[in-house]
This record gives structure tokens, C-alpha cells and sequence, in this order.
């Protein structure tokens, strides 16, 4: 094996490809024929068929009394919302380093994000900061769990109740992970779970919202189903304005057979996380975040390397990124910015009602988020671990190449843009 880096002209660690995603086979496919067949296709009357098992199936899965699904994960969080009847213009508390789709789902609801920095350890939401960010507008908390961590849900929890908030959970990321064996999305009030063709469990698109409150439960059944009160979510007294967010039963089908697939695929990516854990052990400046011992089943959406530059020869971190990619081994950067860094969360008058009431991000700075992003993460797909010990030897190994590698590197650095998602 060449020991001059592939951005430089040497050959790189990784030549074959990856293991494949989403993983597929004839169970889909048979499943997909059957709804082909039924010409019963879409979302109405909600749930339909389909809708109505994987209902069944995922909130057993996660561990909660109800589970409704719908059109996507971002939906999702504003339904969750709604459901809970929180007020216009209420403020809800979430993280300043997720996707924007969290701060959009909130924005939805008619209520308002206030953001916080994370921890530096676990970068999810800092439970001191969201405390001090409390106010009298204050309706909401809405934690995300990220990458392979989960936020400190005892604290959240506590702080919750003792001052009446609501708790969203968004799992996007953490379909099956556990906090002291509970399900995420079965600690808070509601839980917010994304089905995009990234994710841990997908249908190329869709979402659901899980809660153990049945009122709630029905209420979002009814958001979902354009505000309809039918047999089985009608006991409640509102008439909501809803929208027709309803997952189809193609979608459906194909999340029922890939739930069944969802288990085997965790422990598959926790065992090759594992072992890249214990060979990034040797190389200084590369750590995992850090494992809280409070989550007893760790899910694996993607896997961040906290990157040390110093350790580095003083390499940026975007330059980092560039010589992995040379060496065959997918992975980002900049995966997310702080949202009021973000240019999807524009401040467009015509698109953003936040923009309109002259409500201003910009100002605001949370340099933990800004570190992370910039600086110290390198984000590995999950797919990269549903494979061998030989496809995690490799990141291994292209990680210790560009750690032999870094004063060359540093002298002669990449060409490019930085290393967005």
C-alpha cells in the first residue's frame, strides 16, 4: 500500500465501494406489490392499511402506547406542537447545532425557537443553558438527540416537569436507542422520529409522531388527516384546522419490512463502531464523543470524530476532510452550522414569519456549536458500518495514513470548498 497520501498523488486505502443504503431485498418488494395490487394507494381514510400496522409495529418498537404516521420529519415536530395546543408566539427551546428542519418544524406550529449552545462533550443541548434560557414565553422544550448521543433526558425531564413544560423529544437520528432502557420518543410527551432516505429507518420519505397520551395521540391524528374527527380519534372536544399530511401506503409497507431489518443492522453498526472506537484509541487527536453510560442501546446515525488539529501538525480540519474523501472514505465536515448560521433558515419575509415579526438570529453567537462545526467534527455515515472488520480496518487505516501523513499534509494542503454535508 502506498504511504503517500491519494491527494497527493499516492493510492488510496479504499478502492471498492461501500456497503449499500438503504438495504432492500425480496421483502420489500413483495410488500410493495401487494399495495401495487390492492390499488389502495394513498393515505385515505387515515391510517390506512398499511399505515394502520406500521402504527402498531413502531410504537411497540419504541415503546409507547401510540405512534401515528406522517408526511415527514419536520412535519412531524409542528404536529407534535399543535397537538399539545401550545399558544402562538410561545417560545420553544431547542439546540442551535441540528438540522433546520428542527427550527422549521417549530416555526410551523406558530411558535417561536430560542436556541442554545450544546455540550462540548455530547453535542446535544445544554441542559444549564436551557434552564437560564427559560422566560415567561416559554412553552416548550425540544431536545434532539444527535448522532450516536442522546441529550441528558433525567435532567430534561426533571426540569420539565418541575416548571410545566412540555417535552419533545426529536429522534431523527435514534430510531431504537434507549435511555435507561426507555425508547427515545417515549420519555418526553411527544416524540418526533424522520423517515428521509438518510435515516435509520426509511421510506425515502415520511415521519411519525409518538406519544402515551391518547388525547394527544388522536389530536395529531386528526392534524394529519386535514382536521377530520373519525371513529377512533374524535374524543377531544377542538376542531383543528389541519393539512393532508398522511404517509402513503407505499411508504408504509416499506417501513414495515424495513423495521424488521432495523435490529440486525444496529448491531452490525455497533460493532463496527465499536472497533473503530478502539483503534481510534491509538492515534492522538481522534476521540469519540463522549458515551453517556444512561444510554443502554446506542444507535449509530452517524459517528463523529472529535478532530484535534494540534495533534495534527496544525492541518484544518476542512483539509482533513478533503485527504480522507481522497482516500475513499466518505464522510463531512460542516454536517450542520448553528442554525442562526444556516442559510436554509433565511431570514425571507415572504417565506419566514420569524423574518416578518422582525424576530433577528443573526446576532447571536454559540461558539461550542461554531467549534464543532467548523473546527472539530468529522461526521461517518452509518452505512460505512454495516459491513465487516474489514470496511471499518480501512477508516481505520485512513484515519493512521493522514495522522503519518499530517506535516505533509500541512505543508502541501488541498484545493476546495469547505467540507459541508
Amino acid at each position: 500500500m502506498s504511504s503517500e497520501l491519494a491527494i497527493h498523488g499516492g493510492h488510496s486505502v479504499r478502492t471498492r465501494a461501500w456497503p449499500r443504503w438503504p438495504e432492500f431485498g425480496a421483502e420489500e418488494r413483495e410488500a410493495l406489490t401487494r399495495v401495487l395490487d390492492s390499488g389502495n394507494w394513498g393515505g385515505f381514510p387515515s391510517p390506512n392499511t398499511e399505515a394502520r400496522a406500521f402504527s402498531g409495529e413502531f410504537s411497540q418498537y419504541i415503546g409507547t402506547q401510540y405512534a401515528v404516521p406522517c408526511a415527514n420529519g419536520t412535519f412531524s415536530l409542528s404536529l407534535a406542537l399543535q397537538a399539545a395546543r401550545i399558544q402562538p408566539g410561545a417560545e420553544v427551546i431547542t439546540t442551535a447545532y441540528t438540522f433546520v428542519g428542527t427550527a422549521g418544524g417549530i416555526i410551523g406550529a406558530g411558535a417561536v425557537p430560542v436556541f442554545v449552545d450544546i455540550d462540548p462533550d455530547t453535542y446535544c443541548i445544554d441542559c444549564d443553558q436551557v434552564e437560564a434560557a427559560i422566560g415567561p414565553r416559554t412553552e416548550a422544550l425540544m431536545p434532539v438527540h444527535l448522532a450516536c448521543s442522546m441529550a441528558d433526558m433525567d435532567r430534561l425531564s426533571d426540569l420539565a416537569q418541575r416548571r410545566g413544560l412540555l417535552l419533545v423529544e426529536d429522534c431523527a437520528h435514534s430510531h431504537g436507542a434507549q435511555w435507561r432502557g426507555r425508547g427515545a420518543g417515549s420519555i418526553g410527551d411527544l416524540g418526533s422520529f424522520s423517515m428521509q432516505s438518510s435515516k435509520l429507518l426509511t421510506a425515502g420519505e415520511g415521519g411519525a409522531v409518538t406519544t402515551n397520551d391518547e388525547v394527544l395521540a388522536q389530536r395529531v391524528n386528526s392534524l394529519v388527516n386535514c382536521g377530520r374527527k373519525e371513529v377512533g380519534y374524535d374524543g377531544f372536544p377542538e376542531q383543528m384546522l389541519g393539512y393532508n399530511l398522511r404517509m402513503t401506503e407505499w411508504q408504509a409497507a416499506a417501513l414495515r419490512c424495513q423495521l424488521v431489518r432495523l435490529p440486525n443492522q444496529h448491531r452490525r453498526r455497533q460493532r463496527g463502531v465499536e472497533q473503530l472506537e478502539t483503534a481510534l484509541a491509538e492515534i492522538t487527536g481522534l476521540e469519540p464523543l463522549f458515551r453517556d453510560e444512561r444510554i443502554t442501546q446506542r444507535t449509530a446515525y452517524q459517528f463523529i470524530v472529535r478532530y484535534q488539529a494540534d495533534a495534527f501538525s496544525g492541518v484544518p480540519r476542512d483539509h482533513l476532510i478533503h485527504a480522507l474523501r481522497a482516500e475513499g472514505v466518505p464522510c463531512s465536515g460542516q454536517f450542520y452550522a448553528p442554525l442562526n448560521e444556516d442559510p436554509l433558515l433565511a431570514a425571507d419575509t415572504r417565506t419566514n414569519p420569524l423574518t416578518r415579526a422582525g424576530i433577528d438570529f443573526s446576532g447571536l453567537s454559540f461558539p461550542r456549536a461554531r467549534h464543532a462545526a467548523y473546527e472539530e467534527s468529522i461526521w461517518l455515515p452509518h452505512e460505512l458500518f454495516l459491513g465487516d472488520e474489514s470496511d471499518v480496518g480501512d477508516i481505520a487505516e485512513a484515519f493512521a495514513k493522514l495522522s503519518r501523513n499530517a506535516a505533509r499534509l500541512r505543508e502541501q494542503p488541498p484545493a476546495g470548498a469547505p467540507s459541508r454535508r
